[in-house]
């Protein structure tokens, strides 16, 4: 990992990129290619990274918002 970022989401952000990473987890589901292993291994891979960071996401109880 390069570095480590904070940023603060309200709930609805953070539905909304949870369900955006569902989207691109699909898309690589769906991208039709040549049974190789490299390409099982690089596919795989990506498709651990979204789900590391989906869990990530869905792990984090949001803060309240004081206005």
């Amino acid at each position: 990992m390069d570095g480590l970022l904070q940023i603060e989401l309200t709930s609805h952000e953070r539905d909304v990129l949870l369900r955006g990473l569902r989207y691109v987890r699909s898309s690589i589901m769906l991208v039709t290619r040549e049974p190789s292993a490299d390409d099982a291994r690089v596919r795989s891979g990506l498709l651990d990274e979204i789900q590391n960071l989906s869990q990530l996401l869905e792990n984090t109880d949001p803060l309240p918002v004081n206005y």
